[in-house]
């Protein structure tokens, strides 16, 4: 398993500093880190990414910077090792499908829509010689992506889930999941998620504190048949949701 050195994941800024020297001009007199800078929070995420994970990432100038410790304690609330997985959305950095693949041993498959992050993802799966086969998306999510007759252990998903366009954080691609609460593009993957699983297989979905979007999608992916589970962690400052949704 990762783990710093004392014991937490998660990196000092005099270590970061380190690995990326251009931090020093985002620091203050005390030597706390602008967190408010974009280039701040990207350059300090690819300290974690590298000196953790063993990653190395590159980010998209418009991309979301997700935060690597967030994206592995999901990871780690579903996967045991050498499942058969797909992501939906990977994403300009690719890193969840990456970690997947490197640190627990899964066969991953991984589809992206957008063509500028679709590049970069690949980019990212090459650099860290990563076995992720990507799909290229064209709208849909996973019928008519991923072909008919494949069968996956675990479907995963950081999905959109924002119910109006959001300034300043997120494209529109990345973070309008549609309907009352965002729910809609979630409902969809777990509809669709139920011809591509095997005897046995589970949703997981990372999503923020948000309890109306937390319920209505659980309230669904029970009327579907599946079992759900809902798990609260926290990552850094903010609690975040892994809802796992088992046949």
């Amino acid at each position: 398993m990762p783990t710093w050195r004392d014991g937490k994941l998660g990196l000092p800024v005099r270590d970061a500093v380190k690995l990326f020297p251009e931090l020093e001009r985002y620091l203050d007199e005390r030597g706390r880190l602008d967190f408010s800078n974009r280039e701040a929070r990207i350059l300090y995420n690819r300290a974690i990414a590298r000196a953790v994970f063993g990653l190395d990432i590159e980010y998209h100038p418009r991309g979301l910077v997700t935060t690597p410790v967030s994206r592995y304690f999901f990871l780690k609330t579903f996967l045991r090792g050498g499942e058969r997985v797909l992501e939906i959305g990977t994403g300009h950095t690719a890193m969840m499908a990456i970690m997947a693949a490197k640190l627990f041993s899964c066969d991953v498959a991984a589809t992206e829509l957008d063509e500028e992050f679709f590049a970069y993802a690949r980019r990212n799966i090459e650099r860290n010689r990563a076995r992720v086969r990507l799909l290229k998306s064209n709208g849909g999510i996973i019928r008519g992506v991923v072909p008919e007759g494949e069968h996956f252990d675990v479907i995963f998903s950081a999905p959109p889930y924002y119910e109006a366009p959001t300034k300043g954080v997120l494209t529109e691609r990345e973070g309008v999941g549609g309907g009352k609460y965002g729910e809609e593009f979630s409902v969809r993957l777990i509809e669709e998620a139920l011809g591509y699983l095997n005897p046995k297989g589970k949703v997981a979905l990372f999503l923020p504190d948000k309890e109306p979007l937390i319920d209505v999608i659980t309230k669904m992916g029970e009327e579907l048949g599946y079992s759900v589970r809902d798990l609260r962690f926290k990552a850094g400052t903010r609690w975040r949701h892994s809802l796992i949704l088992k046949l």
